[in-house]
């Protein structure tokens, strides 16, 4: 008698072990997964690591440029007021702050440094009867410079033409002669005076000097640029326009 197994034809046993390790490999938790339902789960675009994604560049805002520093104004430029190799000057003056230059009669004066002519004398005034003071200066001219500053010359021989009030010049611009004109006492030279510019009234005493120009003199005769701009302004700080001269008048 036959098994009853013989004659049937055995069935592949592969089929259900495929399906039963797909069953087990769709069901099985993630490592690191709790092994609650839907804990390895990851939303769309979520890394599953810990690390986060890089953000896309996005316009960068640049730092506004650093402000360029405003120009600073430039400084004046100066040059000795006598245009000749033979000049001499002392570093002090009787009665007030001023420079006597000595030179040739007829060698030029020019101006010290750019500005606007203030005021121009062209006639030889002074007398010897009169009182001392207003005149003394004979022919003169004064110039307040870009820097402030009033620059004055007098006892000229000549002013040039062109050369008056309200007219801008140059640094080095001829402005007149050197000569001997009102209290010279008949010797050649610029008398030369630094001062801060006071309106209102004449005010020779002021114009005529009031600090002492020796030094300036000194650093442009070799070529240099010191400058009197700031002791003018703390002269005037401390004495504002005095209304009235002090001390001797005499002089030019």
């Amino acid at each position: 008698m036959r098994s009853p197994s013989i004659g049937r034809r055995a069935r592949p046993a592969y089929p259900v072990l495929l399906l039963v390790a797909a069953l087990a490999a769709g069901c099985a938790p993630d490592a690191g997964s709790t092994g609650e339902p839907g804990s390895s789960w990851q939303s769309p675009g979520t890394p599953s690591s810990g690390a986060q994604p890089a953000r896309p560049a996005g316009p960068v805002a640049s730092a506004p440029p650093a402000p360029s520093p405003s120009p600073s104004r430039t400084e004046s430029r100066h040059v000795f007021p006598v245009r000749a190799g033979n000049v001499d000057y002392h570093p002090t003056h009787s009665a007030y702050p001023g420079t006597d230059i000595f030179a040739d009669c007829g060698e030029p004066v020019v101006a010290v440094t750019d500005g606007v002519i203030l005021e121009v004398s062209r006639v030889d005034r002074f007398s010897r009867r009169e009182p001392l003071g207003p005149n003394n200066g004979g022919l003169s001219v004064s110039l307040l410079g870009d820097d402030g500053v009033r620059y004055y010359g007098s006892h000229l021989s000549a002013i040039a033409t062109g050369v008056d009030a309200g007219v801008r010049v140059r640094a080095g611009q001829q402005l007149g002669k050197v000569g001997h004109t009102g209290n010279a006492n008949n010797v050649c030279h610029l008398h030369f005076g630094l001062s801060p510019k006071c309106t209102g009234h004449d005010d020779w005493w002021i114009r005529r000097g009031v600090v002492w120009p020796a030094k300036y003199l000194d650093s442009w005769r070799k070529r240099g640029n010191r400058a009197p701009a700031a002791e003018v302004a703390a002269w005037q700080r401390r004495h504002g326009c005095p209304k009235a001269p002090s001390g001797s008048a005499a002089a030019g």
